[in-house]
């Protein structure tokens, strides 16, 4: 029997086993950069494909390249409903929990899942939230929801919990792609006191010793994108952080 893609997820997060996702959106994705990108790809566990607005990539030519050279796993990352492809393994299925946009808690998710059964996508239930991050995102502005202030903490542990509760199986706080900040790391680690499930962390994390503080203070997954595009060299010092906090120094 094969091992979905979430249980991968659980049992390395059960582990302790911290994970590294490289974001990829089709509008900034050239064939060059793939190249490069994958000949590092052995410090990665699996690969985000999506945005909160593409305009001139092709979602489903982006994941059969990205199949092209790489057998780690491809997981749809959302931006609306019409980011569904059968060239994936996977497709976190967003819910906008952070937010009050009926569209983005279930409204899209309707659409989408007929298709999706369609071409028997592996779907794993995901509490999205936003967190302020000192400027105005595209996925705040696009998602016309207000993201969770970033000094009230109980508010994003209520959140994710009832994320938690409603059977969400991934909680995955985002600052948003380009943040001035990211999720602090005070929130980071109540939210996983908290819950009992996965959490993802992306959004702003630019240096090798701002992950470690992130990973550190409780994400199971960090999720890197504008960095990686710009320096894939970045993917040398993350992979260097994993080993440090592995080797528990």
């Amino acid at each position: 029997m094969t091992t979905s893609i979430f249980d991968t997820i659980s049992t390395k997060t059960k582990q302790g086993k911290k994970q590294l996702a490289v974001l990829i959106d089709p509008d900034k994705c050239s064939t060059k950069h793939l190249e490069t990108l994958f000949a590092k790809q052995h410090f990665i566990d699996f690969f985000l494909v999506g945005g909160s607005l593409i305009t001139r990539g092709d979602f489903s030519k982006t994941i059969s390249l990205i199949k092209e050279f790489t057998q780690k796993p491809v997981i749809i990352f959302p931006g609306n409903n019409l980011q569904i492809s059968e060239e994936a393994d996977a497709i976190l299925f967003l819910s906008l929990i952070s937010g009050r946009n009926a569209e983005l808690l279930i409204g899209q998710h309707v659409a989408a899942a007929p298709h999706i059964q369609k071409i028997n996508l592996e779907t794993i239930p995901t509490g999205y939230m936003l967190i302020e991050s000192g400027q105005l995102t595209t996925a705040i502005y696009l998602s016309a929801s207000l993201p969770i202030p970033r000094n009230k903490k109980d508010v994003a542990c209520a959140t994710a919990l009832a994320g938690e509760y409603l059977g969400l199986k991934l909680i995955y706080m985002d600052a948003g792609s380009g943040a001035n900040s990211t999720v602090p790391t005070d929130m980071i680690s109540a939210v996983k006191k908290t819950i009992s499930i996965p959490l993802f962390v992306g959004g702003g994390i630019r240096t090798a010793e701002c992950a470690f503080t992130i990973y550190n203070a409780g994400a199971d997954v960090i999720v890197i994108g504008n960095k990686a595009e710009r320096h894939v060299d970045f993917l040398d010092e993350m992979a260097a952080v994993k080993e440090q906090i592995k080797s528990g120094i």
